[in-house]
């Protein structure tokens, strides 16, 4: 996907390491953020909804796409992933994880379905006036890349406020940081799913991630989320 080519990935590189997420600007073009915020109507696209105040997940609803993707999620989600996957292997080996993960995305899928893990994550999320995602992960199986993208389809200050996207990370024997993230419409936000390596003064630690929504005010904000491990 020729798009990706514009962003600065050594400067994607160096800020995962030092924050545990990167932004970038303008991924999806207006028109694009439009039309993929128009599917939540398309029960079609869908294999499952998830109303979040049933699960105690916050408050909203998300809805998880079938096989097979649209066309521009199908283009994006393997794309990205050949991006990722130098730095994802990296951070294992800083871990001390031994899983690689192999350089094209269809043959790690292929993985995750051989051990069951077989149903799409990528999913659409639908938040209103009140609504808020609680800090979370998105593990769903043994199998884990450990870097997930999420999109704001909708623009801020016209279409809804509030609903900042926050990040939280906890190091060893220290008090959670937190984190926000300013996106415009367009933007992704490519983050930890759960752990990343810290080099400290005695070697490499992990520090665990949790991401969410804080409070929508006003209006109504989607979000594309492209997580590139399937799930039970």
């Amino acid at each position: 996907m020729s798009r990706l080519d514009a962003f600065d990935w050594p400067a994607v590189e160096s800020a995962l390491d030092e924050e545990g997420q990167a932004v970038l600007q303008g991924l999806l073009t207006p028109r694009e953020c439009e039309a993929v915020a128009g599917w939540y109507g398309e029960g079609e696209r869908f294999r499952s909804k998830v109303v979040m105040a049933r699960h105690g997940f916050g408050r909203g609803e998300y809805q998880y796409f079938a096989y097979p993707l649209p066309p521009l999620l199908a283009a994006l989600r393997p794309a990205l992933y050949a991006r990722l996957q130098p730095i994802a292997n990296r951070w294992h080996a800083a871990m001390g994880l031994a899983a690689g993960f192999p350089a094209d995305h269809a043959e790690f899928l292929a993985r995750c379905h051989a051990a069951g893990q077989v149903r799409p994550t990528p999913l659409l999320l639908q938040y209103g006036e009140g609504d808020y995602n609680c800090l979370h992960q998105d593990l769903y199986g043994d199998h884990v890349f450990p870097l997930q993208v999420a999109v704001l389809l909708s623009a801020p200050g016209r279409d809804f406020t509030g609903g900042e996207f926050v990040m939280t990370e906890q190091r060893p024997r220290m008090q959670s940081r937190p984190m926000v993230v300013p996106l415009g419409q367009g933007d992704a936000v490519v983050m930890a799913v759960n752990q990343r390596p810290v080099q400290g003064t005695r070697g490499t630690y992990r520090v665990q991630l949790r991401h969410g929504v804080s409070r929508v005010r006003s209006g109504r904000r989607h979000t594309l989320g492209v997580i590139f491990h399937d799930a039970t």
